[in-house]
């Protein structure tokens, strides 16, 4: 009898065990995979891995971020739709992809649209960027953590000079699939092709492009400038990234962990950015010593007319126009 009494007492106690809240710091655990296209040597690699650090550190290890680089997880297009769907998955895109969702939010990667990092930190504040933001969340899953990782300036590498639209005639040249993508190499004078970032390079040495337009900092890592010969400084696109995760995901975050994936992302988006446009001048000029030569006399005006194209054609172009009343442009 003592011993059926022994074990209803331990039976209670472990009952009441079981049902007592385990800590908070054992529950709320949460990993992001995030997956980006570029090499490890970019500089946006290791602001990712800046970014992952400074969360791990302020969330005493509750929020870990894993960085994939070279699209190891997958290419962007798929990760999106993952993230979509509520995976715990993040990726490093532009408004030229979120342009399939909210077309109008394209405006943000069209030719010549924002030209500074101070046009891009006013972009945050706009009201009508606001109101995407929270559509691409409600209605398309996408959560936006921030977007002020600027990747620099976007010029046209290619094999022969180009200084105006009509010498990209007949140029095909790589571009994202993307419609805004798509319709503005269209409208600077050249014929797009879509390419995944990793087919570039035998793409180029097989023929099957006859260019790129890319950011400085582009070229070395994969080694472009082994068979590219010249960039034309066009800086037809000030390249604004998008950090994006799952906003079914997202919500599952206590609130602390969901400030500290924004702040941190904001921060080292800022920093990295900043580094990015004032090393431009240090890789040019590695470029050149490798035998690449920088155009001259490329006819801007030229340029930022034909881009208006894009727009048109895109019907994006009232888009852009409240935009740019919005931050003051």
């Amino acid at each position: 009898m003592a011993r059926f009494s022994k074990a209803l007492t331990l039976l209670g106690t472990l009952v009441v065990l079981t049902q007592w809240p385990m800590p908070a710091a054992a529950q709320d655990k949460f990993t992001l995979r995030f997956n980006h296209v570029l090499g490890p040597r970019e500089p946006y690699h290791a602001g990712f891995l800046k970014w992952a650090e400074r969360v791990d550190k302020r969330t005493n290890g509750r929020l870990k971020i894993e960085v994939f680089h070279s699209a190891q997880l997958g290419v962007e297009e798929d990760i999106v739709e993952q993230i979509r769907q509520g995976a715990n998955n993040g990726q490093n895109t532009d408004s030229a992809r979120l342009g399939n969702y909210i077309p109008a939010i394209a405006v943000m990667n069209g030719p010549y649209f924002a030209e500074t990092l101070e046009d891009v930190a006013k972009l945050a504040k706009a009201p009508t960027v606001q109101k995407w933001d929270q559509e691409l969340a409600e209605k398309h899953g996408l959560k936006i953590a921030c977007f002020n990782w600027v990747q620099g300036y976007r010029h046209f590498f290619t094999n022969k000079p180009v200084r105006t639209p009509d010498d990209l005639k007949g140029q095909r040249i790589r571009t994202p699939p993307a419609p805004i993508w798509q319709e503005s190499v269209r409208a600077l004078g050249a014929a797009p092709v879509a390419m995944a970032f990793g087919d570039m390079y035998p793409g180029l040495q097989q023929r099957a492009i006859d260019g790129v337009e890319l950011v400085y900092n582009n070229i070395p890592g994969p080694r472009f400038y082994e068979v590219l010969k010249y960039v034309s400084e066009t800086g037809h696109i000030m390249l604004i990234n998008f950090q994006v995760v799952s906003a079914k995901w997202f919500n599952t975050l206590p609130g602390d962990l969901q400030a500290a994936l924004v702040e941190e992302c904001q921060a080292a988006g800022s920093e990295t950015s900043q580094q990015i446009l004032a090393s431009e001048q240090a890789v040019k000029a590695d470029l050149v010593k490798r035998g690449m030569t920088v155009v001259d006399k490329v006819d801007l005006a030229a340029f930022r007319k034909a881009g208006e194209e894009a727009y048109r054609k895109l019907n994006i172009i009232e888009a852009k126009q409240a935009l740019h009343r919005e931050i003051g442009k």
